[in-house]
């Protein structure tokens, strides 16, 4: 797993915490919404920052892989090693 990657999917994670989660509550096996309480429209957010961080696009059927920190940085590693 690219550590690079992870620190920047953190960031991106980072803006979207409610007050309540700190950002040293990301890890790897974190459930964005369950664990780190982001709501839906700020997954779309992440999402959206996403594909500009990483400049990749995420397809629709992609969306749902992407409901956990490790699910995002798969995502992420094969969109960008492509």
């Amino acid at each position: 797993m690219n550590e690079t990657h992870y620190d920047k999917l953190k960031a991106i994670i980072a803006v979207y915490l409610p007050q309540d989660v700190k950002v040293d509550d990301i890890q790897k096996d974190s459930h964005l919404m369950q664990e780190l309480n982001i709501n839906s429209s700020h997954l779309i957010d992440v999402v959206l920052d996403v594909e500009d961080a990483f400049d990749i696009t995420i397809e629709d059927e992609e969306l749902e892989r992407m409901d956990t920190v490790a699910g995002a940085l798969k995502i992420i590693e094969q969109k960008t090693q492509a």
